[in-house]
């Protein structure tokens, strides 16, 4: 994540992912995890849960232990952690299915922030967020952007269960918010079905 002036990204997504990890939660994987920036401000303020991170471009100075993966299978055994998050990671998937289902597997909990993508004006906006955000870092940009009828629908075929959506999370100081948050992003906490 970039800095934009005096703010940062990393410091405004941990209340809102760290208010997604449920109580009950010890161990997490953080999937696309770049530095580890927002895990570490998460076990400041949770130091009950143990976060490791996968990346496919591990970077050589990292907060948190930091595994390389190939994008698409995540290299541990099923019902490993309590929680599996996504902060910003599937649009950048060549398969999110694919990951979604990973995260299925090797955890109970699921965690998504990401973005609605409704029309072109909103297709506008998330790329040049992306780019600003992720192309120094060499990350892919496919702009992969879904809307909410598309991520209900991965959801739904995965045997995912919403718990629980926001869309209002506050991650912008005015009048960037005006601008860059609108309807565009959500976070998620998904549980596997039965």
């Amino acid at each position: 994540m970039a800095r934009v002036g005096y703010w940062n990204h990393n410091v405004h997504y941990q209340p809102v992912i760290l208010e997604a990890v449920p109580a009950d939660c010890a161990t997490a994987l953080d999937v696309g995890c770049g530095d580890g920036t927002v895990d570490l401000l998460i076990v400041r303020q949770r130091p009950d849960v143990s976060i490791q991170g996968i990346d496919v471009l591990v970077r050589s100075k990292t907060r948190i232990p930091v595994q390389p993966f190939d994008g698409a299978h995540i290299p541990y055994p099923d019902t490993s952690f309590d929680a599996v998050m996504f902060v910003d990671v599937l649009h950048h998937a060549a398969d999110p299915h694919l990951l979604l289902r990973e995260a299925a597997r090797v955890g109970r909990i699921i965690l998504v922030k990401d973005h609605f993508c409704e029309n072109y004006f909103a297709n506008i906006k998330l790329r040049l967020m992306d780019w600003v955000g992720n192309a120094h870092h060499g990350v892919a940009l496919p702009y992969n952007y879904w809307s909410r009828y598309q991520w209900s629908e991965a959801f739904g075929q995965l045997g995912l269960k919403t718990c629980e959506i926001k869309t209002l999370l506050g991650l912008y100081p005015p009048p960037a918010s005006w601008i860059f948050e609108r309807g565009l992003h959500f976070v998620a906490r998904l549980e596997r079905g039965n």
